[in-house]
């Protein structure tokens, strides 16, 4: 059996108008609307006015290359909010901040100790008031101690790129890392995913020219994002997209 995804509907009909139309038993309508949960299309939602929901279609596009990043250099927030609203949407933010034990991994890449503890700043970022995706910032705590602003519990105005180049730890490189997963039981609850719903992990770590200065973690919901690179001279693109 094959269901069309509604186009000018919020809702699949109820199994017994499915079971009518395809003339089809009960589980068959099941086993095709699981497929559709477990893609993504639809979503269960509980309650007397709940029901099998068509997911909205909202897929962000953030800029990798140039978030964080000259020319501009804005705070982190500042610049995922811009991109959001370029995109028309509606950005907000839900932040946090504790120290936390660095996992093996991640100490790794900041060159300190597995397990020693590390400034953790995290940000779940909203789109339209849902979840789309959740940074982890990761900051070495003889770094913290010499920039105590890192544990803040507030958002830091500036931005902490900006705020460690001012206190001396520019970052004049960077390195990626993007990795396709299935999200772990933390990531389904934050951001509220359905079953099958893999996702993106983007992890970036930050270099001052003596050492690596913050690991970034981010978690983007695999139907709702999409990351870009441009390389080279970010001019040529668009003088070419103009001239089209």
């Amino acid at each position: 059996m094959k269901i069309v995804k509604p186009q000018n509907a919020a809702r699949l009909p109820t199994e017994p108008q499915l079971m009518n139309e395809y003339s089809v038993s009960r589980n068959t309508v099941r086993l095709a609307t699981g497929l559709l949960v477990n893609e993504g299309l639809v979503e269960s939602v509980p309650g007397r006015s709940g029901g099998m929901v068509v997911r909205a279609a909202l897929m962000l596009t953030y800029h990798a290359s140039r978030a964080e990043m000259e020319p501009g250099f804005w705070p982190e927030s500042d610049a995922w909010f811009g991109e959001v609203q370029a995109q028309g949407y509606e950005p907000s933010q839900r932040f946090e901040m504790r120290i936390a034990e660095l996992p093996a991994e991640l100490a790794e890449r900041l060159g300190v100790e597995a397990d020693s503890p590390a400034g953790l700043r995290r940000c779940i970022r909203l789109v339209n008031g849902k979840p789309s995706s959740l940074q982890d910032t990761w900051y070495p705590m003889d770094l913290c101690e010499q920039v105590p602003e890192l544990l803040s519990p507030r958002d830091v105005p500036q931005g902490t790129t900006r705020l460690l180049a001012d206190r001396g730890f520019p970052q004049p490189a960077v390195e990626d890392d993007l990795v396709a997963m299935m999200p772990t039981p933390e990531h389904v609850q934050l951001l509220g995913l359905a079953v099958g719903t893999p996702v993106l992990a983007f992890t970036r770590t930050g270099f001052s020219p003596d050492r690596p200065v913050r690991v970034s973690v981010t978690i983007f919901a695999g139907h709702l994002n999409r990351v870009v690179y441009t390389l080279g001279d970010p001019a040529v693109i668009a003088r070419h997209r103009e001239e089209r």
